[in-house]
């Protein structure tokens, strides 16, 4: 079986969030399990000088916007015994960023017609292209609109998983001459229509063979009004082709036994490095080596979807417990200015760090005793994985993902791997905070079996890399 995993980003090369670190992890999986996977991403020219310089040129052809005729360079890296393919055109790539510019309708319309249109050039027509969230969801499309003359695409067959709902790629309808070259066959409620714009998620959703998801509670939660995003009626008019698969880590870089980011290597079997980790973490953020205070962190952007306003209304609550916390992101300005407030007003128990810094957020994970997560939607969530991978008790809000993967401490029976709330507001959120601040004081022999429990989860992408592999078969067999 052959597959193209297209997608606007992808770890280690470049990354945003989870999407990258799934076009990083499942594909490397995939391969161990004999499919002749491949990946396609956009060459930024952010990419890592240690990779460019292993860049090969492979092809290089025009591809035609709309009326404007754009050079395509094609490269390729071998890594991990995958194949990666690189888009390159310095006119769309060459920016500070991924996204957020005015023109990333453009850019993706781009970038999709040059995946398709590279195919034959390369020598590699797939039975599956799998494209991710909206830069990517106008391949299924076009393949049956634009490109269905040609005979060596008409039997490839598509997957679009939604990573995220509330990035649709929403345009004039302009765009579909203007960028596509394409009429109106698929400007039509079961297609590209929205609200007399272009979506190009809809279109996707429509137009694949198979959607999924990045957590089955996620797939049931976007066909609903309060999570649908405006797409609820499109996900359950497709509910018959719409499929949850969960989110894996990759093990080979989330590994306590072998993390080069952490101060001391520990496993369930010997734990003993943890409270190691805790006494570098606090040093290194510049809060009282206490071994007895529980660490409660957080690793994220700092938005309202993240619930980082529900931590900030109790705050001043929070600080008046035996607690220390320790907060790593960026995001929205007010939050950020919260941060560096309480920073100010309890520097013994808080502390902010307004960054993305990947290796301190690794000695947060090992380090930490509870990692708050509070999301007021989360897909699948990435973070918590992590943090029972390290043996940091998770506190969540009981949605998408998070509800998945975080099993509810039982005071009778004493099963668990973290603790979680339904209702959503912040003083819910104290108060289970408090629960799990009263297992760490009051029930210390608990509080470790938790943490073993914890970290005997198995959330790595082999699992699922099978159910997607499945899912592949299903819609070519």
């Amino acid at each position: 079986m052959k597959v193209l995993f297209a997608a606007a980003e992808c770890a280690p090369f470049y990354k945003t969030g989870g999407l990258g670190d799934v076009a990083g992890a499942l594909p490397k999986e995939l391969k161990k399990q004999g499919v002749d996977i491949r990946v396609v991403l956009p060459f930024y020219t952010s990419l890592p000088e240690r990779y460019k310089d292993q860049l090969e040129d492979v092809c290089r052809f025009e591809v035609k916007v709309g009326w404007r005729n754009q050079f395509c360079g094609i490269k390729q890296l071998i890594k991990d015994e995958v194949t990666y393919y690189f888009v390159d055109n310095l006119y769309y790539f060459d920016r500070p960023g991924i996204y957020g510019f005015d023109d990333d309708g453009e850019r993706f319309a781009f970038f999709s017609q040059a995946i398709i249109e590279m195919l034959e050039k390369i020598d590699f027509v797939p039975d599956v292209i799998h494209v991710n969230d909206y830069h990517t969801a106008m391949i299924p499309v076009l393949l049956k609109d634009k490109y269905g003359w040609i005979e060596k695409y008409q039997s490839i067959k598509t997957i679009l998983t939604i990573h995220n709902l509330q990035f649709q790629g929403i345009y004039d309808q302009v765009v579909l001459s203007d960028l596509f070259d394409i009429g109106y066959n698929a400007f039509h409620m079961n297609g590209l229509e929205f609200y007399g714009n272009v979506n190009f998620l809809k279109g996707g959703i429509y137009y694949a063979d198979l959607v999924t998801t990045v957590s089955p509670s996620y797939a049931d939660e976007i066909q609903t009004e309060e999570f649908g995003m405006g797409l609820d009626g499109v996900l359950r008019d497709n509910n018959h082709k719409i499929v949850g698969i969960l989110n894996g880590i990759d093990y080979d870089v989330f590994n306590p036994e072998e993390d080069e980011h952490v101060a001391e290597h520990f496993s369930i079997e010997d734990p003993s490095g943890k409270s190691i980790n805790k006494k570098v973490l606090q040093e290194k953020v510049g809060l009282p080596v206490k071994k007895d205070i529980p660490v409660m962190a957080m690793v994220s952007r700092l938005t309202e979807q993240k619930g980082v306003h529900l931590l900030i209304e109790k705050m001043d609550e929070l600080m008046q417990r035996e607690v220390q916390i320790i907060v790593l992101g960026t995001g929205e300005s007010y939050l950020e200015d919260a941060c560096k407030h309480y920073n100010w007003a309890y520097p013994d128990k808080f502390r902010a760090i307004i960054d993305f810094d990947v290796e301190l957020a690794q000695l947060i994970y090992a380090g930490s005793d509870l990692f708050i997560m509070p999301s007021a939607f989360e897909p699948c969530g990435l973070s918590q994985l992590n943090s029972l991978r390290y043996g940091t008790l998770p506190i969540v809000h009981e949605t998408g993902g998070l509800k998945d993967t975080v099993q509810a401490y039982n005071t009778f029976t004493g099963e668990g791997t973290g603790f979680s709330f339904s209702g959503y507001s912040s003083q819910i959120m104290l108060e289970t905070i408090d629960r799990a601040l009263q297992v760490y004081f009051d029930y210390p022999v608990q509080w470790k079996k938790l943490i073993q429990q914890a970290m005997k989860q198995d959330f790595s992408w082999e699992k699922s890399s099978q159910l997607y592999q499945d899912s592949y078969h299903k819609i070519i067999d």
